[in-house]
């Protein structure tokens, strides 16, 4: 199975930022999609940033311009790098891989990393 690690929370003021870092192992497989979902009390997760094997991305308008997401597949590492940060911004972000082993498809999550926007 292939396991996550993040790193990278932590409790910030407003305007400032924050890189979070997920790296996987697990023997040989193929990555398909690196996703940073979050989850704030009381509502459900969502996804917050997605990028590809080939590099597309995407992002929840809330995060638009503000947050990045970069991967280094050789690595197997993805990154969401956070400015500007926003009080609605406070959640436990996880990331989550999309990966295939011997043509067969499944998904790994993170264990999650807190990350508190209060001044």
């Amino acid at each position: 199975q292939v396991q996550l690690v993040e790193s990278g929370g932590g409790l910030v003021q407003p305007g400032e930022s924050l890189q979070l870092s997920c790296k996987a192992t697990g023997g040989f497989f193929v990555i398909n999609t690196w996703g940073w979902y979050r989850q704030a009390p009381g509502k459900q997760r969502e996804l917050v940033a997605s990028i590809t094997s080939g590099g597309g991305s995407n992002y929840v308008d809330s995060v638009k311009g503000r947050f990045t997401v970069s991967a280094r597949n050789a690595d197997r590492a993805v990154y969401l790098r956070m400015n500007e940060l926003k009080a609605d911004d406070t959640a436990v972000y996880y990331c989550n891989l999309q990966w295939s082993r011997l043509g067969r498809r499944s998904e790994s999550w993170g264990q999650g990393t807190q990350v508190t926007v209060s001044a």
